[in-house]
């Protein structure tokens, strides 16, 4: 009795729907990663006419998650603890507005790292990475933009609060945020002769508002 086998037979050929469905994915891989390539390509090399002409478009795919950063291997480390909190505003039935408490934002990541062996990238540098690109495109004497990137900060980071916060604060919908930013230098050691550092740094953004389009794409 001759044995049953369920090995396909030799020179098998993929039908035609599954060529073309293998053809299409291949191709959009393809161009999703030639793109990828030139935009990252654009953005480290030397600013040209090209870069210069499609530089919002090369930040949207850049900036945060694959920005080149080299100050882990800087001479001089950050020597600064800085935390960033956040609060909103909203409009009460009879019309009057309510100012809410200010929330943590960066104590929410301390409190989900400690205890943690092995924290999310999310938790350690989202909100850091976030505030750094702010603070770097901004002036802190009036809050104005300094690059053509900083109406992109201000968005990345309200998108950022307004992941974590939701659309209602005690039932009622939000309407605009606040930041608040607190620089701590961190002591010298007792017996490296430095003076003790100057008090913490605290700096209060103007109030942005807040529309249903901050809230398109966020989880929630």
């Amino acid at each position: 009795m001759a044995q049953r086998t369920d090995r396909p037979a030799a020179g098998r050929v993929w039908s035609k729907p599954a060529q073309l469905v293998l053809g299409f994915a291949a191709a959009v891989l393809a161009v999703g990663t030639g793109l990828f390539l030139t935009a990252v390509f654009l953005h480290v090399a030397p600013a040209n006419s090209v870069s210069r002409q499609y530089r919002d478009e090369v930040d949207g795919v850049v900036y945060p998650e694959f920005e080149q950063n080299w100050k882990l291997f800087a001479p001089n480390p950050l020597q600064q603890n800085v935390t960033v909190d956040a609060r909103v505003r909203t409009v009460e039935p009879d019309g009057t507005t309510r100012t809410h408490d200010w929330i943590g934002l960066t104590a929410q990541d301390i409190a989900a790292i400690r205890g943690n062996p092995a924290p999310s990238h999310v938790q350690q540098n989202l909100l850091r990475r976030a505030w750094d690109f702010y603070d770097g495109s901004h002036s802190a004497q009036d809050e104005s933009p300094t690059s053509q990137r900083g109406g992109l900060a201000e968005r990345y980071l309200k998108r950022i609060a307004l992941q974590r916060i939701g659309r209602e604060a005690d039932g009622r919908p939000v309407r605009e945020i606040q930041f608040r930013s607190t620089a701590a230098t961190v002591a010298p050691p007792s017996w490296s002769g430095e003076a003790a550092p100057a008090a913490p740094r605290v700096r209060e953004l103007p109030w942005w508002p807040v529309a249903d389009e901050d809230y398109r794409g966020l989880l929630g």
